[in-house]
Parts: C-alpha cells; sequence; structure tokens
C-alpha cells in the first residue's frame, strides 16, 4: 500500500495546525541538530531561551530562541528517525518556521571522507517509509532542491571544504546489510543517514525551505564497522565549529528575510 496510496491532497484527519497554533513572532529561521551534547553546547553558546514546547508521545522538545545580531533564530534537538523528526517538523512549521537548517552525523561509505568533514547530500535514496505519504513513488529524491546553490556557495565564502553526493536513508539501523550496502555504493551513495529523504519529501509538500547537511562520523565497510567520532561525546570541539556554522547560515537566510 505505502507504493501507491500516495495521496496529494494537503487536508488529512489530523493536522499539524489543529494541535499546535501559529505563535506570534515565532522564528522564521530555525536551527536543529540531532547530537544531545552538540544541541546543549549550541544552546548555551548562542544563549538560547525556552519559548515554547512540543512533544512525541513520550518525550517533550524545547523550542529555544536565540538573538544573533538582532535576528532571532529558532533552536531545538532534533528526534532522531524519519517518522519521530518529520512529526516534530511539521508542529513547528505550524507554529511559524519558513526555514530549517538540520544538520547530524552520517555513517561515510567511503574511507577517505575524514571525520567531522561536511557533506551535503543532493540525492537521497528512499529506504524508509515517511517519504512516501509526502511525494510520489521514486526510488531516490532530490536534497536541499531549493538552498543548495546558496549553500555551496556559502561554504566556498568561508573556506570550508566539503563533499557532495547521495545519501542512503534507511529506517533499519540494524539492517545495514552488506548486500544493501553495496547496493547502494553502485547507486552512487557516499554516506547514510535516517532522515534525509524523509525531510527532503516533507519540505517539498509543506514548501518549507530545508538546509540539510551532515558532518562524517562512522565507517561502514564489508570488513567491519568502525565508530569513529560517532559518540555524543567525541571531538566536540570540531563538532562545535559545525553548530556555529549551521549558525552562521541561518542569520545569513534570516537577514534576506
Amino acid at each position: 500500500m505505502i507504493l501507491t496510496a500516495f495521496d496529494s491532497e494537503k487536508k488529512a484527519i489530523i493536522n499539524p495546525e489543529d494541535l499546535n497554533p501559529k505563535i506570534e513572532d515565532f522564528p522564521k529561521v530555525v536551527v536543529s541538530c540531532f547530537a544531545r551534547e552538540t544541541f546543549r553546547r549550541l544552546v548555551t553558546d548562542f544563549s538560547g531561551q525556552e519559548l515554547t514546547r512540543t512533544a512525541i508521545a513520550n518525550q517533550e522538545i524545547p523550542i529555544y530562541v536565540a538573538d544573533v545580531n538582532s535576528q532571532k533564530i529558532g533552536l531545538f534537538n532534533s528526534v532522531v528517525g524519519a517518522p519521530a523528526c518529520v512529526a516534530i517538523l511539521e508542529d513547528l512549521a505550524a507554529m511559524g518556521m519558513e526555514t530549517l537548517v538540520l544538520f547530524g552525523t552520517c555513517g561515510v561509505l567511503e574511507e577517505s571522507i575524514k571525520e567531522t568533514s561536511i557533506i551535503v547530500p543532493t540525492m537521497a535514496i528512499r529506504d524508509e517509509g515517511t517519504s512516501f505519504h509526502y511525494a510520489p513513488l521514486s526510488d531516490e529524491i532530490l536534497v536541499n532542491q531549493h538552498t543548495q546553490e546558496q549553500f555551496l556557495a556559502f561554504l566556498k565564502e568561508k573556506g570550508i571544504s566539503y563533499t557532495t553526493g547521495k545519501v542512503w536513508t534507511t529506517d533499519g539501523i540494524y539492517r545495514e546489510t552488506i548486500g544493501k550496502l553495496n547496493h547502494c555504493k553502485d547507486l552512487g551513495a557516499i554516506c547514510v543517514d535516517m532522515e534525509a529523504s524523509a525531510v527532503a519529501a516533507w519540505a517539498d509538500f509543506r514548501q518549507i525551505n530545508v538546509c540539510h547537511f551532515f558532518y562524517a562520523a562512522d565507517h561502514l565497510s564489508e570488513e567491519a564497522w568502525n565508530p569513529r567520532s560517532l559518540s555524543n561525546t567525541a571531538d566536540l570541539d570540531e563538532k562545535d565549529k559545525i553548530a556555529a556554522l549551521a549558525m552562521a547560515l541561518a542569520l545569513s537566510f534570516a537577514e534576506e528575510i
């Protein structure tokens, strides 16, 4: 059913705005990451103040606001996994978010991609379920289609090196088999994550600008799994620099609104 039942009708039985009324002066640009410790340090570094909260069934999600160069930037810690991640994004869009800068770790399929280096996905392989509720059937989906050019120009201006390529998005963290690994590499994937294809489908469906990027963490190969810098507490100084980069990017978006 999931492969044939996409419905383009915007109105559903339960809608995000039914549970999340629009908030006056809600930040139009929001930054989010998945790592707990990196997010905690981000909120501290930019003096974020709690604005409101949303929730999934067993977890509350505080939404913070930071005043950066007289611009209000929203901050929240994304939930891992496509269904929960997109559900929270729906809530924030209903509250007033228009642009999202989202970053987090990814597993790399090429060992030459260095730890904590920037990866900008251009396309995602849809090996998850959420995206099929937001976009018609296809094997792959464009990522960052409305923000890619600006983000790459931003990185070049800052002199920051990066890698672009295709990401394999999967729901099954313990089902990343050697067969699937090799198949996705044959399709051109250079990394793997759990949200990108779903976020891209949601963003296009809801007409939200999303700039989604990764910093390289663990390495997956036929020989062994190497966690490298995957831990929440590993290489925090380097991850702080990536968080600051995300904030600078968000500020550039906010200044254009």
